[in-house]
């Protein structure tokens, strides 16, 4: 993790510790560097990083305030922190049927730039939010970059283990979006019938460097599945 990540990380696991309100000030910048000892920089990357991400926003002149936080239970839409990141106001589980290494599709292999002889992992897995079904998740994971993986890791935060044990600098996603009526296969995962409306994301994420690492699908429950997009003025 980059410095001005960690530094970003207090400062929101400080707000939401604290439980501050909306529109709570926060210290200017430089009681920022001083609480943290880092420098002007690594403040302002960690505050425009949690302006991003909707923690905070800033008004030239006045100060940094605590943004309204995000409705319980409602996934970003557009941010890519990790489902168990997103989720984390709520007790959620994985229920995973397989994680196998298996050599990729035609699919796979153009959204994972894979060499016809490269091995990834499969995961196939259901995503429980209290207890209820969010979502039928399948993921690729490149066994080149994410040389280990097993149910144990599946069964939760494959995003941190990613990022915290195997050390990889995750840089960027690319989503894609589609409603689609669910098949015969998919069906009986989500506990609903073939026919039923669904919201399909499609997603690649890359490390630093640019180079995609995981490919996953995301096929989410009509009814259980809540979604929030906070918008930026800059």
């Amino acid at each position: 993790m980059l410095k001005y990540q960690d530094v970003a990380a207090k400062i929101q696991q400080a707000i939401y510790q604290q439980n501050l309100p909306k529109d709570t000030q926060l210290p200017n910048i430089e009681g920022l560097i001083q609480q943290y000892q880092v420098s002007r920089t690594t403040i302002i990357k960690a505050l425009n990083r949690l302006e991003r991400h909707g923690v905070i926003y800033q008004i030239q002149g006045s100060g940094i305030f605590v943004r309204q936080p995000k409705k319980r239970g409602y996934l970003n839409f557009l941010e890519s922190h990790g489902f168990s990141v997103d989720l984390n106001d709520l007790p959620g589980a994985s229920q995973v049927f397989n994680v196998d290494v298996i050599q990729p599709n035609a699919k796979v292999r153009e959204n994972l730039h894979c060499a016809d002889d490269e091995q990834v992992y499969y995961i196939k897995r259901l995503r429980l939010v209290e207890g209820k079904v969010y979502g039928f998740e399948q993921s690729y994971y490149r066994k080149k970059i994410v040389s280990y993986l097993n149910r144990e890791i599946a069964e939760n935060s494959i995003f941190s283990y990613v990022k915290d044990i195997c050390k990889i600098n995750i840089g960027f996603s690319d989503k894609y979006f589609k409603a689609i009526k669910l098949d015969e296969e998919i069906a009986p995962y989500l506990g609903l019938n073939p026919g039923d409306p669904a919201l399909c994301v499609e997603e690649i994420f890359y490390t630093t460097s640019g180079e995609p690492f995981d490919f996953s699908q995301i096929i989410y429950h009509y009814d259980n599945a809540k979604f929030y997009v906070q918008s930026h003025s800059k």
